[in-house]
C-alpha cells in the first residue's frame, strides 16, 4: 500500500537532489538542473524563535545583527548541529523551489560526508521527511563527486577523489560502485577562514569577521607563491585601540597562513594510500588524483599535492558543483545508480 501511495504522490511531485553543505545548500530538480544555491545560514528572531531570513539575505546579516536577531549555521562540519533549525531551513528552501500548487511530496536524494555515523544519517533522513519529502535517500559526498566529474564508478578500476568542502574534506578510493577506503576530516573551507582570521589578528593586530576572511580566500587565496604577489585591502577593528582600520594583505601571507592546513590534507591522503590495496594503488598511479569542492579553487593546491605525492592531480572542471552535478546525473539515471544510495528501508 505504501509503495502504491508513493507512486501516486510521484505523479504530483518532482525528484529533488540536495547538497546539504556546511557553507551552501544546493538543490537540483531532475531534468531542470540547479535551481537553488544559497548559503546554509538562518537568521532567527530570538524572542519568537521564528525564521527571519534564510540563505543569501541571512548571510549578509552575519556579524551585523541586533540583539533580537541571531544568525545561525545549523550545520557544523558537514552534519546537522541544530535539528529544528535545519528542518525550518529546508522547509523554506522547498517553498522557494516548489512553485506548484496543490500536492507536492518529492523524492529527495541528499549528500552526506562519508564519515558520518548511523545516528547522523538517520537525523538527515528524518529532517528531510519532516520538511516534506516522500522518500529520502543518502549518498556519500565523494561518490556523488566522482559521478559528477564523469568517472565510471562501476568499473573495476581505482579512483582517488579529494573533495574539499566547507565543513569537511573527504578522501575516498572508489571501485566497483563502492567506497574501498575513506577519510572525513575537518580541515576544509571553514578552517581556512578561521586560520586567516587568526593570522590577520596575530600579524596585523586587526580583528576581522568570517565574511572578510572568505573574501580574502576567494580573491587572493593561494597555497604556492604566485609569480605576482597579489593584494587586497581589508577593513577591521584595531585590536590595540578598538578603532576601525584598513590594511593591505598579500597572497604570500595567505600562503604562509594556509601552508600547515594543506599539509594536513596531504598527510591524510598518504594515510589512505598506505591502506589502499596494491592493485588499486597501481590504478591511482596511472590515473592520478581528482580534486573537487570549493577548496580546489585555491591556487596552486594541485601543484602542492602533486609535488608531495609524486602523482598527477586534476582539478575538476566545475569543482564547486561536482557533488550536485553528480546528484543530477543520479536523478536522471535513478535505476542505474540506486545501488550506491543509502536507503532508509534497507539500511536501518
Amino acid at each position: 500500500m505504501k509503495k502504491i501511495f508513493n507512486k501516486v504522490l510521484g505523479i504530483f511531485s518532482e525528484d529533488l537532489g540536495i547538497d546539504l553543505g556546511t557553507s551552501n545548500t544546493l538543490i537540483c530538480v531532475r531534468n531542470k538542473g540547479i535551481i537553488l544555491n544559497e548559503p546554509s545560514v538562518v537568521a532567527l528572531n530570538t524572542k519568537t524563535k521564528d525564521i527571519f531570513e534564510v540563505g543569501d539575505k541571512a548571510k549578509k546579516m552575519l556579524g551585523r545583527t541586533p540583539g533580537s536577531i541571531q544568525t545561525i549555521r545549523p550545520l557544523k562540519n558537514g552534519v546537522i548541529a541544530d535539528y529544528e533549525i535545519t528542518e525550518k531551513m529546508l522547509r523554506t528552501f522547498y517553498k522557494k523551489v516548489n512553485q506548484k500548487k496543490g500536492m507536492s511530496s518529492p523524492r529527495v536524494i541528499i549528500c552526506v560526508p562519508a564519515g558520518v555515523t548511523q545516528v547522523e544519517k538517520r537525523a538527515v533522513i528524518d529532517v528531510t521527511r519532516e520538511a516534506g519529502a516522500r522518500e529520502a535517500y543518502l549518498i556519500e559526498e565523494p561518490m556523488a563527486a566522482a559521478i559528477g566529474i564523469g568517472l565510471n564508478i562501476f568499473e573495476p578500476e581505482g579512483n582517488l577523489i579529494i573533495d574539499i568542502g566547507g565543513g569537511t574534506s573527504e578522501i575516498a578510493v572508489i571501485s566497483l560502485g563502492g567506497i574501498v577506503k575513506t577519510s572525513s576530516f575537518r580541515v576544509a573551507g571553514d578552517k581556512f577562514d578561521t586560520t586567516i582570521i587568526d593570522y590577520v589578528r596575530q600579524k596585523h593586530n586587526l580583528l576581522i569577521g568570517e565574511r572578510t576572511a572568505e573574501e580574502i580566500k576567494k580573491t587572493i587565496g593561494a597555497v604556492v607563491e604566485l609569480e605576482e604577489d597579489e593584494c587586497i585591502e581589508i577593513s577591521g577593528r584595531n585590536a590595540l585601540n578598538g578603532l576601525p582600520r584598513d590594511i593591505k594583505l598579500y597572497s604570500s601571507e595567505v600562503v604562509e597562513a594556509l601552508g600547515d592546513l594543506v599539509q594536513q590534507i596531504i598527510e591524510e591522503v598518504k594515510v589512505i594510500l598506505e591502506k589502499t590495496p596494491p592493485e588499486l594503488s597501481s590504478d591511482i598511479k596511472r590515473r592520478g588524483i581528482y580534486v573537487t569542492g570549493g577548496g580546489a579553487l585555491l591556487r596552486g593546491i594541485d601543484q602542492r599535492i602533486a609535488e608531495s605525492l609524486n602523482l598527477t592531480v586534476t582539478i575538476s572542471e566545475d569543482p564547486l558543483n561536482a557533488v550536485i552535478n553528480g546528484i543530477q546525473t543520479l536523478l536522471k539515471n535513478f535505476g542505474t545508480y540506486k545501488k550506491v544510495l543509502i536507503s532508509p528501508e534497507s539500511d536501518y
